[in-house]
């Protein structure tokens, strides 16, 4: 039997598991998948030796950049991106690993939003308003997920802004989001763990009054499907979206690297 898993801290809940284990069951896979709750990424060592039937693993919050200097390498895309979500597995005769990292998050997010973008095209061509040359997205955090929806914005064609609570190098903090930036970029999109189970009733600290139907408002987090974030785009008219879809997609993409 196959083992699979989900590395990350802490996994009080996981997408991951459920899906895995209904399609194994659906699919009649001969295949397990767990959950590899890790105080500190220094055990993944350990938890290798203790499962030599592993044979790949998904990497969650806190470690998608963490994990990269355990690994023996990374695909082309990863390693632009800088952060892993995938990790494949490759024996050899004596059962020795060689770990390759990738990045579902890629596929899942950009196949995800690109119907997604096409409307938000659509809604500015019917206002009557000067349409922008191109469009633009605000990123709100700077973790390992932001860097993966950065890559995909970029090869649709959408340049981007990383916004964040603390000052950082090709980025803003919140603070400095004046009306300037609300009227310039279109899409904003949601990395940050904010809104997540149990914290619910968190949110961005943004200027809601400022998002209109002009706007695109895509949130990482699923669970719950609709955020304070989402609810608070709506309300306005924004079109919105949460990551559920990209999860799906993400889990795929996973699945078809570890079977490659």
């Amino acid at each position: 039997m196959r083992r699979y898993g989900l590395l990350g801290f802490p996994l009080s809940h996981s997408f991951s598991a459920d899906y895995f284990a209904n399609k194994f069951d659906l699919e009649g896979i001969d295949a397990t998948y767990q959950n590899f709750d890790l105080p500190s990424i220094d055990l993944l060592p350990t938890l290798l030796k203790e499962h030599p039937d592993l044979a790949g693993l998904n990497v969650t919050i806190p470690y998608k950049q963490a994990v990269i200097s355990y690994l023996d390498a990374l695909d082309k895309e990863t390693e632009a991106i800088g952060a892993v979500n995938v990790i494949h597995f490759q024996r050899d005769s004596k059962g020795r690993a060689f770990l390759t990292g990738y990045n579902s998050d890629l596929v899942g997010f950009r196949e995800s939003i690109r119907p997604l973008i096409e409307q938000l095209k659509g809604r500015l061509r019917t206002t009557g308003v000067q349409q922008p040359q191109k469009l633009k997205a605000l990123i709100l955090g700077t973790g390992g997920a932001s860097k993966a929806v950065c890559y995909g914005l970029h090869q649709l064609d959408i340049d981007t802004l990383f916004v964040s609570r603390s000052s950082h190098s090709g980025g803003v903090v919140y603070d400095q989001l004046t009306p300037f930036y609300y009227s310039d970029y279109q899409i904003i999109v949601n990395t940050t763990p904010l809104g997540m189970f149990p914290n619910v009733d968190s949110f961005p600290p943004l200027d809601y009054n400022m998002i209109g139907t002009g706007h695109l408002l895509f949130d990482a987090v699923y669970n719950p499907l609709k955020t304070r974030f989402l609810e608070y785009g709506e309300e306005r008219g924004a079109l919105i979206e949460n990551g559920l879809d990209m999860l799906y997609r993400q889990a795929e993409a996973a699945w078809n690297i570890w079977n490659a």
